[in-house]
């Protein structure tokens, strides 16, 4: 039992993280969900115009290249990157100086997004980059990655999962330095295979992990914008104008703060409906060693 003053001092500790929620995060939801039924530039009177935005949207088709675009997008980054990041700590699990290889993977995390989309620009050159250059020494002319636009979604994808892959496969390793290694040697003894251990040792027990990085990727691959932005302006002709950039371009380049607020909305309901169905089905296949849920 706490005393009054244990709990004063509890609420003070916590109170400067509280009000820089409230204020740089609740508040500027509040706004932008008001804002998201009104008419405005930035500058003149707000005017309240209901559900006008939200209309507008769905009927631009602008917006719905984006909607588009991005759902493609994510139909390739969240098995993609949850597939790459579980594979590569499998792999490290038991490999000698796994804390360098940790190292080495996690380094593109923390390099800034431009920097990282100006060095894929290098490599992904239709002429000069490294990645053509490459396949040209085996007899393969590349093709232009970034310019064609049956590929510039599938490339800013793959350097999107080449990007996640250090921090997703930590939270792996992490997850599967918990599992106790009596299950393995108990498997062993039957005389399981290591795909057999994988299957009903690994994988059950690991599903937590899964499930946290499979929000995370799917937060994230909704919020796609840097890699679009600096690497191809959203082209060629839209193929990788996403819904963040979207939002971007009718706020600061058109200035329609209101039908721009209204994508944002649509955005967070998306993502929101998204995680309210992993949450759902998590309980189907998420496993926990003391029978949680």
């Amino acid at each position: 039992m706490y005393t009054k003053r244990e709990k004063w001092w509890g609420y003070a500790f916590i109170a400067p993280q509280l009000l820089g929620m409230i204020v740089f995060s609740l508040l500027p939801l509040i706004f932008a969900f008001a804002l998201s039924f009104m008419s405005w530039d930035g500058f003149g009177e707000r005017t309240f115009v209901g559900l006008d935005n939200y209309i507008q949207q769905f009927q631009d088709p602008v917006f719905r290249t984006a909607l588009r675009n991005t759902t493609l997008y994510s139909l390739l980054v969240i098995p993609g990157g949850i597939i790459a990041a579980l594979g590569a700590a499998l792999a490290l699990n038991k490999v000698k100086g796994k804390d360098f290889y940790r190292m080495l993977f996690f380094m593109p995390v923390v390099t800034s997004s431009v920097s990282i989309g100006v060095i894929w620009m290098w490599l992904l050159n239709g002429d000069i980059g490294l990645i053509n250059q490459l396949l040209a020494m085996i007899g393969i002319d590349g093709p232009n990655w970034l310019t064609d636009q049956k590929l510039v979604l599938p490339s800013i994808a793959a350097l999107s999962i080449w990007w996640g892959l250090g921090t997703n496969m930590v939270i792996f390793l992490a997850g599967l330095q918990g599992i106790s290694r009596s299950y393995y040697e108990a498997a062993d003894i039957d005389g399981a295979t290591p795909w057999q251990k994988f299957r009903h040792i690994t994988f059950p027990l690991l599903s937590p992990t899964t499930f946290f990085v499979a929000i995370m990727i799917v937060i994230a691959s909704f919020q796609v914008f840097d890699q679009a932005y600096v690497m191809t302006q959203g082209g060629p002709g839209k193929a990788s104008y996403t819904l963040v950039y979207h939002i971007f371009d009718m706020a600061f380049t058109r200035t329609a703060f209101g039908p721009s607020t209204a994508s944002a909305m649509i955005l967070f309901a998306i993502i929101l409906i998204f995680t309210l169905i992993q949450f759902s089905v998590s309980r189907k296949w998420v496993h926990y060693e003391d029978g949680g849920r």
